[in-house]
């Protein structure tokens, strides 16, 4: 039985990635025509078109779309076969790990990963992209190396590690009148506050706990980060409940504001990395996801350092 070409396999992976002929040649260091062959018997060898022309642009057929997990993992199979995997050598990787992050972990740990793994491998880079509404799908389609953000479902085929818990705690201006007398659940819910979604809901755990006592607080702002959540508060009387983790991160930052407990018990929010089966064996993301397990469990107890505290 003759084999087929497998260097067809890498050029369906480019054309899969970029959608379009000449997107997949620049990758591929061809020609647009040499890619529009390749093309050609790519299409032969399937018996179907792959891309088709709608327009101006070109999309995957059904037949692509269903292809697409199955040739990225075949040809990361492949260069993982191809190459040794315990003699990694740090100072020769160069590399950018993109980690699909929120702003938990980029606030309390991004700079510092960064400064880790650059100590070990100069010539790494590291980016970041936002949490969005396909979260669930990041890690197959394979741009993304960890994702690092609160447990949800993401696949039983996903790999998953605890990296930390993290709590709400509550954020205003120094001087809030808050702080005046003891804080208690009925004071907490009198005073206006900032909700943060990037979903835009303006409800959440804290509000069940809330309707438990028979209180209901007054959210006046929703914004979609935590950041523009504390550059919100400012010199208002809004009152910002948001994770230890970055309210340290605030802290550092030297900015005057002031944290404190809340008066009622909201479960924690556990904190993990997760990465796709393809990645399991491959050293430098073996490499990647320790140090940032090793960050997270190394790092100061927030919870401690942040409780009451004026900065």
């Amino acid at each position: 039985m003759k084999l087929p070409d497998l260097n067809l396999i890498i050029a369906l992976d480019a054309l899969l990635e970029e959608g379009t002929v000449v997107g997949a040649a620049r990758r591929m260091n061809l020609s647009p025509p040499a890619m529009s062959r390749t093309l050609a018997r790519i299409r032969e060898q399937l018996g179907d078109p792959i891309l088709i022309k709608v327009g101006r642009k070109m999309v995957p057929t059904p037949r692509a779309l269903a292809l697409r997990e199955q040739v990225q993992l075949t040809l990361n199979s492949a260069v993982s076969l191809l190459q040794p995997q315990d003699d990694l050598d740090l100072a020769q990787l160069s590399r950018t790990f993109t980690l699909h992050a929120n702003d938990v972990f980029i606030s309390a740990f991004g700079a510092d990963l960064l400064s880790r793994l650059r100590q070990e491998a100069p010539n790494v880079g590291l980016r970041f992209t936002p949490e969005s509404g396909s979260d669930e799908n990041c890690l197959r389609d394979g741009k993304v190396d960890l994702y690092i953000s609160a447990v949800r479902p993401l696949g039983d085929e996903i790999h998953q590690q605890t990296l930390f818990t993290t709590r709400f705690m509550g954020l205003a201006r120094e001087g809030h009148p808050i702080f005046d007398q003891p804080i208690t659940p009925q004071r907490f819910a009198a005073y206006e506050q900032i909700s943060v979604s990037r979903r835009g809901r303006a409800r959440g755990p804290i509000d069940e706990r809330l309707a438990e006592l028979g209180l209901v607080r007054h959210i006046s702002l929703v914004v979609p980060t935590f950041h523009t959540g504390v550059f919100s508060v400012g010199h208002s009387d809004l009152i910002l409940p948001l994770p230890e983790h970055v309210v340290l991160a605030v802290q550092k930052m030297g900015v005057r504001l002031r944290s404190f407990a809340l008066p009622i018990e909201v479960d924690s929010i556990p904190i993990v990395q997760a990465w796709h089966p393809r990645f399991q064996r491959d050293a430098a993301h073996r490499w990647c996801r320790r140090l940032v397990h090793e960050l997270c469990i190394s790092a100061p107890n927030a919870r401690l350092a942040c409780i009451d505290s004026n900065f």
